[in-house]
């Protein structure tokens, strides 16, 4: 391990990197991405091991399981298999298990640790210790006492590693677990099944019980690093390092934990108040982005129009020094609507021959080639399909991307529905291998891949959904490109790591259209989502292509899905819609028929797609409007992105 690695680990190591705010309880980093944290995590795990080596001891560790740690894991295969970090010494103790579960199955956390790590290093098989799923119900309570025992007969664990749940479980202690707890079998929450439901293909699949490290067992540990990656965990995050100690958020607990620290990527750390609100905890860099932010904050917390703001409201909100570099209330206050006056735009593409000064997008090219990136085949229209009707009828050159085939999201049943019509309109010898296709159906093991022929259906009913989509919207299917990036492909929910393969495919495409404008989809929610992943894919792809000249004039534009809009202070460009455009957006959601009403994978959100959609545009104008400007019917959202 090279001295510069060592320099870089130890500026992070100890708590008090920073100056605490006073609203932070729990000493924490943060990074700019959740792959500089995994290699941050990954490489302290690293010097640990070797410096217990270099001790002639064992270190101890205490792994978790789940998204956030898998990008740790694949940095410590590459350590070991690259910089010769041997395992030889490690001792390895899981956090958790689901009950029952066979170590064979393909979701239980034996079966991950072995995919993901141990089976790609040299650690003793006699050294890897998890939970067991499979002892009977009478042996249950023994088994999670010796585990307990174990641990102390190892000396404790030196190093452990901790994830975090949306309801602030760590293991699978879920709210309500007491600070005295052990190793034991507990009842999962219904968030916790309902956060695992797409990995077992429904909730009904996700067992009711654990078996986890207690909360004592985690604070007896000498160090602890949690892990949290997403503004999926930005709210929670909050709470686990602002909040009082409370069983009901079990991450509390570890305020109690003297050497303990959070690795949080910026969008994790998003709702921290000296992130949110800066001015509220100390002197604040009063630039464009803060005045936007505090400014709105302060319509929201008073209830006013931008407008209507007075001296006083900056004052008595902790603003006093904003007035005092930047006027009075009356300069802010126009200043800042002006701004948002200016990101309103029914042409998203330009407005031709007109003064773009304070146009969110250039006048010219008056017809530009656009791009569309879906990570998934109905993304587009769910997310901008308002703006994706103004670029259409205002003459642009619109290719809608597909990265993905969205498979895994058609369900066996609706799959089983399109083949059954088929085959009522065939002839017999060709009913012959449908009728194998259907029994192909009866024989599908959720613990293993789909059947290539099976993920083949369901990728051509999601294509031809969206074709029915485009067409709707006026696109010739020969700008609609159906990328089936490969990273996707593995006919399961665990998707693979995006290859080289995927970029090139990506570069080329970009290459071949040479377009004005690009649209992706900004979903930092979960790193290892299929829409983060495919946002990836188009950033590097933009770092490669930079030095192109046809990319010195693309502009990339981002939207948000179904579950999320960018805050107002964010938004640099706001396309409104007519009723008339609202119901042309709903129609083009509806020819995703296999997504309408019973959506596999929708998360805690009972809300059809085309619903979610339209409360959410309409959110977005009627806060627009709280602010004092226009009232429209709805409004999709963007921000542009430089490379």
């Amino acid at each position: 391990m090279t001295d510069k690695l060592k320099k870089s680990l130890l500026q992070y190591k100890a708590p008090g990197i920073f100056e605490e705010t006073r609203y932070e309880k729990l000493h924490n980093v943060i990074v700019k991405s959740s792959t500089e944290g995994s290699k941050l995590i990954a490489n302290s795990i690293a010097l640990l091991i070797k410096e217990k080596q270099d001790q002639n001891q064992m270190c101890v560790l205490g792994l978790a399981t789940g998204s956030s740690p898998l990008s740790v894991y694949r940095e410590l295969v590459r350590l070991h298999k690259e910089e010769n970090l041997s395992f030889e010494n490690v001792i390895s103790f899981n956090l958790d298990e689901y009950y029952p579960l066979v170590k064979e199955d393909v979701q239980s956390y034996h079966y991950f640790m072995h995919s993901n790590l141990f089976d790609h290093v040299n650690i003793k098989p006699e050294n890897i210790n998890i939970p067991s799923g499979e002892v009977s119900p009478e042996k249950l309570r023994k088994s999670c006492i010796s585990y307990e025992n174990k641990i102390k007969s190892a000396g404790g664990i030196d190093l452990q590693i901790l994830g975090i749940g949306t309801n602030g479980h760590i293991g699978f202690n879920e709210p309500g677990s007491h600070l005295n707890s052990e190793t034991r079998t507990i009842t999962l929450d219904h968030l916790t099944r309902f956060d695992a439901a797409p990995a077992f293909q429904g909730i009904e699949n996700v067992p009711r019980k654990a078996v986890t490290m207690g909360i004592q067992t985690i604070l007896n540990s000498k160090r602890v690093l949690l892990m949290a990656w997403g503004s999926y965990k930005a709210e929670i995050i909050q709470k686990a390092i602002e909040g009082e100690i409370s069983c009901f958020i079990p991450t509390t607990y570890l305020q109690h934990h003297k050497n303990t620290t959070l690795v949080i990527d910026n969008e994790a750390a998003s709702e921290l108040t000296r992130i949110k609100t800066p001015w509220l905890v100390t002197s604040c860099e009063w630039n464009e982005a803060n005045r936007s932010k505090a400014i709105l904050w302060l319509c929201e917390t008073t209830k006013k129009s931008i407008l209507k703001l007075t001296d006083e409201d900056y004052n008595q909100h902790g603003m006093s020094d904003l007035l005092a570099q930047h006027g009075s209330a009356y300069d802010l206050n126009i200043e800042m609507f002006n701004k948002l006056q200016r990101s309103i735009s029914g042409w998203p593409g330009g407005k031709p021959n007109a003064d773009d000064k304070y146009r969110p997008e250039r006048a010219q090219p008056a017809s530009k080639k656009v791009i569309i990136f879906s990570p998934h085949p109905d993304d587009d229209v769910i997310s901008m399909g308002g703006t994706f009707d103004r670029l259409v009828s205002q003459g642009h050159e619109v290719h809608i991307v597909y990265q993905t085939s969205g498979n895994i999201a058609v369900s066996d049943q609706n799959a089983l529905k399109y083949l059954e019509v088929t085959s009522d309109f065939i002839s017999s010898k060709e009913n012959e291998s449908i009728g194998k296709l259907i029994k192909a159906f009866e024989v599908i093991n959720p613990q293993k891949p789909a059947p290539r022929s099976i993920c083949d259906l369901k990728g051509s009913i999601r294509k031809r959904e969206s074709l029915g989509a485009t067409r709707y919207m006026g696109i010739p299917d020969s700008q609609v490109h159906f990328m089936n990036l490969p990273f996707y492909e593995t006919g399961m929910i665990a998707k693979n790591p995006v290859s080289k393969l995927d970029i090139d495919l990506t570069v080329a495409l970009i290459e071949k259209i040479k377009p004005h404008q690009i649209y992706a989809a900004g979903d930092l929610a979960d790193p290892h989502g299929t829409h983060r992943v495919c946002l990836d894919i188009v950033f590097e792809s933009l770092k490669i292509l930079k030095p192109k000249k046809f990319m010195d004039d693309c502009w990339v534009w981002l939207y948000r899905g179904a579950w999320h809009e960018w805050d107002i202070h964010e938004i640099e460009m706001a396309v409104p819609m007519s009723p008339d455009q609202v119901l042309r957006k709903r129609k083009a959601i509806f020819y995703h028929q296999s997504q309408k009403d019973g959506v596999m994978f929708q998360g805690n959100d009972h809300r059809e797609f085309w619903i979610r959609a339209e409360e959410r545009n309409t959110a977005t104008a009627k806060k627009y409007q709280a602010l004092g400007l226009a009232e429209y019917a709805a409004i999709e959202a963007f921000r542009r992105y430089f490379y």
